[in-house]
């Protein structure tokens, strides 16, 4: 495509200056580093999902039916209480989509006696020439450590991961699913932000020659990379220009769609809420609302994405526990989440409406302990 000032002929035959930048888009990286400061650190709305399901997530407690292992869950280490290190579990899933824990022993003794989260950003899975797993490389100050797996085949690193359709290791978050509505969020901010410093000048064109005059190629080269290089991009909205030599500056009145910031934002908030799983309603984010009350769009975050992150840790601990702890069953325990109270209550009415039923089976459907 030929730009207008590509051809001498065409400079002269106007009098108008008229430069357009069209770059092309770029999106930020998609590492956990990248995610972390660009997401969890730098953006108020992905800050408020991950905090809200993993606080949310949290408070539902594990039940264990071994006693060695409830209590190696409820303290996990000396610094930490068990819904702590669950929460920055949690907290990693929906960052990185990858969350570690590291299982310590002392010697002689299989059992675990404590269980640290390891950084989501600082761990690098090791593999063979195959491609196969062979254990974890752990970043440190100096150099790494690698953890693999013992010799009866147990990994003392607890790998939790949300599903990932082209990665066999590695896991999908949902910061990343959202990451160009989480790029257009954040642009919007730092573009208004720009354009407030530059006290909110709008945008417009350069006239040179009203008589038909025009500029040499040298003075149209130069202006133009003065332009591009001091007056583009979303740092130097609405600075002022500096003219001489006959130019005129023919300023444009922003449109309403122009100076829409707020819709653009809540917009792509709605999306990043939208990859969370979390209502907008619950966000305060204006705009359609899919649910008619408060109340319903609660019930909906918990049913719909605090509980199948609950249920999926659990099913993991109980997997990657039960190699240490004989026979264990970590499941959450429901009965303490008033969010399903309504839900409760609705169950218990209809059980003791069934008369064809005994208690004992009503106990048993109702999930009550004989």
């Amino acid at each position: 495509m030929k730009w207008p000032w590509q051809s001498a002929e065409t400079r002269s035959s106007s009098s108008l200056v008229a430069l357009a930048n069209l770059p092309t888009g770029q999106w930020g990286r998609m590492d956990a580093g990248a995610l972390m400061r660009d997401g969890y650190i730098g953006n108020a709305v992905a800050y408020r999902c991950v905090r809200m399901i993993a606080e949310a997530a949290a408070s539902i407690p594990l039940a264990c039916n071994d006693d060695d292992a409830a209590q190696l869950l409820a303290h996990p280490s000396p610094d930490e209480a068990g819904h702590v290190f669950l929460e920055r579990l949690y907290g990693d899933l929906q960052i990185t989509g990858n969350a570690w824990a590291e299982a310590v022993t002392l010697a002689g003794d299989a059992q675990p006696k404590g269980i640290f989260p390891l950084r989501a950003d600082t761990v690098r899975a090791e593999t063979s020439a195959q491609g196969a797993l062979t254990g974890w490389a752990v970043r440190q100050r100096r150099g790494q450590r690698i953890i693999q797996h013992e010799a009866d085949g147990w990994s003392p690193v607890l790998h939790l991961k949300l599903y990932h359709p082209s990665d066999g290791i590695y896991g999908l978050s949902p910061l990343a699913a959202a990451r160009k509505a989480l790029d257009l969020h954040n642009g919007a901010a730092a573009w208004a932000k720009a354009l407030i410093d530059n006290a909110a000048r709008p945008s417009g064109a350069l006239v040179y020659g009203r008589d038909g005059g025009s500029l040499t190629p040298d003075q149209f080269d130069r202006l133009k990379a003065e332009l591009e290089a001091t007056h583009t991009g979303s740092a130097n909205a609405g600075r002022p220009l500096l003219l001489d030599g006959g130019l005129d500056w023919k300023p444009m009145s922003l449109t309403p769609a122009d100076m829409d910031f707020a819709g653009t934002r809540h917009a792509a908030a709605r999306e990043i809420a939208l990859a969370f799983g979390v209502p907008p309603m619950l966000l305060g984010i204006p705009g359609d609302n899919t649910y008619a009350t408060y109340r319903e769009a609660n019930i909906a975050f918990w049913r719909l994405t605090v509980l199948p992150l609950v249920q999926k840790v659990a099913s993991a601990l109980s997997i990657w526990l039960s190699a240490r702890f004989e026979d264990v069953v970590i499941t959450p325990d429901l009965d303490e989440v008033p969010a399903f109270a309504a839900e409760r209550e609705a169950l218990w009415s209809r059980l003791e409406a069934a008369s064809f039923l005994t208690d004992a089976e009503k106990r048993k459907l109702a999930g009550v302990d004989e």
